[in-house]
């Protein structure tokens, strides 16, 4: 039998954890010569706001979100890529046993999304009759399935960035202020003022730099969850398709 032009292969069941691991890598490597040369440090002391080390903590945490939701994406791609190759290998025949399908002459689907969409298929098919199976509905649903939490990653992103421009508006709130009460005669009061302003400054500086740094990072590290998770459902599209809706509709016992 011809096999489907779209494969789990083409983008690897472990390719997405992969890429994210290299990306982390190369983050972490970056973040270690920044504090190394004190900059980190230097940031952290400046910012009286703390606001720089909440972005800091915010984007760990969206981070290891990002990293669990690869996990659970890769894992489904490895289920789909051994379920499209059991129904490559069956005799063209699908069963339905409890929560599982079972490909005749070649086993039950590895338990997964994908698995669970052609099961919810095959019950469709057995109920509804000789009927043309329409899986629209159903592929929606699987859609959102597979996406799961992954706009999580939006949330986070704009988060970071509305903290680092917050941030920003403290700073300059806290350059600005020492100017109301300001004697221009008194010098001791123009360099304390100084002082106040530069660390104003170094407040909105450092903060939407956090922000905008992470909310960048964020969005490339969800960018890469996210082409995953397409192209697993382009995939389970593709498979559904031109096998498991052809096997269904031309089963004797999809009309009992």
């Amino acid at each position: 039998m011809p096999k489907t032009n779209a494969t789990p292969d083409s983008f690897g069941d472990r390719g997405p954890l992969l890429r994210w691991l290299v990306f982390t890598g190369l983050c972490t490597f970056a973040f270690v010569l920044l504090w190394r040369f004190g900059l980190i440090r230097q940031m952290v002391a400046s910012d009286r706001t703390y606001l720089s080390s909440l972005i800091g903590l915010l984007y760990a945490a969206a981070s290891m979100h990002c990293l669990w939701r690869t996990i659970m994406i890769s894992r489904e791609a490895t289920a789909a890529r051994r379920g499209g190759k059991l129904i490559e290998a069956g005799s063209g025949s699908l069963g339905v046993d409890g929560d599982a399908i079972v490909v005749g002459g070649a086993g039950k689907l590895p338990p997964g999304l994908v698995a669970s969409h052609i099961h919810d298929l095959a019950v469709k098919a057995r109920l509804q009759g000789p009927r043309r199976l329409d899986q629209t509905l159903l592929l929606r649903g699987l859609a959102g399935r597979l996406r799961g939490s992954n706009q999580f990653g939006s949330f986070a992103s704009d988060t970071l960035m509305k903290l680092g421009l917050l941030g920003t508006i403290i700073g300059f709130i806290m350059m600005l202020a020492p100017i109301a009460g300001l004697d221009p005669g008194d010098r001791g009061a123009i360099r304390s003022s100084m002082n106040l302003m530069s660390d104003g400054m170094a407040v909105a500086m450092y903060t939407t730099l956090a922000g905008l740094v992470g909310s960048i990072l964020i969005k490339i590290q969800y960018y890469m969850l996210d082409d995953a998770t397409a192209k697993l459902f382009a995939y389970a599209v593709a498979l559904t398709e031109v096998r498991v809706v052809s096997i269904l509709e031309a089963q004797p016992g999809a009309a009992e």
